[in-house]
């Protein structure tokens, strides 16, 4: 029995879920990540290729006809600024958009996250028994989880190794015809073929990143389940512990009680059963259409009742039926429903008449 209690069977609650990931553990597939930043450099490269390689083209160009050992002066700096200035121009563009694509990618998987929980500082982190650990538990193969990231390495470069080497047996007669081929004819057929083989590699580690994503969404799915303490536990601190919400309920009950008790002094009459049952009616033309109810209650409540309404000079009349339908029917402040009219009309008048007596 204790067992079960210790077993992890349940899914994580939304706020164990809130709770993780204010810790920064969250789901998050590396090689899916890996795989779509590689897919946007590849097509960064092949948009901007033909602009950057006239920029590339022209400072070779103009390295090898205007730069002289003559005209180099003693300045190396002002001499290699050009050249400098020119691949900054050529890489910076590539750069950023592959730096603001891969935040905009890692942002879809992990959403808005901010774990400042994650950023406190932790001492025993830093300590050389944790540190070695740490180190053991990445190099130790064994583990389950180093493991799986072996195979996953190993199935990754078999499988890209395989689709490459498919790709360059499938255009082998087109680089085999490069020999003796003009220049500008054999940059075109690589070019080709490399971008061939980049689409289809990168088109294969997208395939391994979205299985990746999966089986990360189910590892972290499980190594956040919760025993069934601990969901009756969560659900105790969300709702609060029977045992208070009773004594709140409890100590609530009693304020009511008071304040009904308090109103039974306004009473026009108390009708009675006459000993379990206690209704205090008032009727006040200019407030309510008809008799409501102020006060009620059975047994104690009732001898309560009783007692306020004898120690105010308020009329106690016994009619057993009109006590408990009266009781039954009518919350406290309610109206009496159409159906009692005549039978509390006739009490009313018969205490009112004694009063003018």
């Amino acid at each position: 029995m204790g067992n079960e209690q210790n077993e992890k069977t349940e899914e994580a609650t939304p706020k164990r879920k809130q709770q993780e990931r204010e810790r920064g553990h969250i789901s998050k597939s590396q090689d899916f990540t890996s795989s779509l930043v590689l897919t946007l450099g590849v097509c960064l490269i092949f948009t901007m290729g033909s602009s950057m390689l006239e920029k590339l083209k022209s400072m070779l160009a103009n390295s090898l006809t205007e730069l002289h050992p003559k005209n180099i002066s003693a300045d190396f700096i002002t001499v290699l600024a050009p050249y400098l200035k020119t691949y900054c121009e050529v890489t910076a563009l590539f750069f950023v958009l592959l730096a603001l694509g891969a935040i905009l990618i890692l942002r879809l998987q992990t959403g808005a996250l901010f774990a400042k929980k994650a950023l406190e500082p932790n001492l025993q982190k830093l300590s050389p028994a944790k540190a070695i650990k740490n180190l053991i538990d990445k190099i130790n193969i064994f583990k389950p989880r180093q493991m799986v990231e072996l195979t996953k390495s190993i199935v990754k470069t078999i499988i890209v190794a395989v689709v490459g080497f498919n790709v360059i047996m499938k255009r082998r007669n087109d680089l085999f015809g490069l020999i003796g081929a003009d220049p500008n004819v054999g940059f075109s057929v690589i070019g080709s073929v490399l971008f061939e083989l980049l689409i289809s590699i990168c088109i294969l580690l997208i395939i391994i990143g979205v299985i990746d994503k999966k089986y990360q969404d189910w590892e972290y799915a499980k190594s956040i389940k919760m025993t069934k303490q601990e969901v009756k536990d969560e659900w105790k601190n969300i709702e609060g512990d029977p045992k208070i919400k009773g004594k709140i309920r409890s100590f609530g009950m009693k304020i009511l009680q008071q304040k009904m008790m308090s109103k039974v002094k306004e009473a026009d009459v108390v009708v009675v059963n006459p000993t379990h049952y206690a209704v205090a009616l008032m009727y006040d033309p200019k407030k309510v259409p008809a008799p409501k109810v102020v006060a009620k209650g059975v047994d104690f409540v009732a001898f309560k009742i009783r007692e306020i309404a004898k120690n105010n000079n308020i009329p106690i009349v016994e009619n057993k039926p009109l006590a408990r339908s009266l009781y039954k029917l009518v919350e406290i402040d309610g109206i009496i429903p159409q159906e009692l009219y005549v039978a509390v009309a006739e009490i009313l008048q018969y205490v009112y008449s004694q009063k003018n007596k």
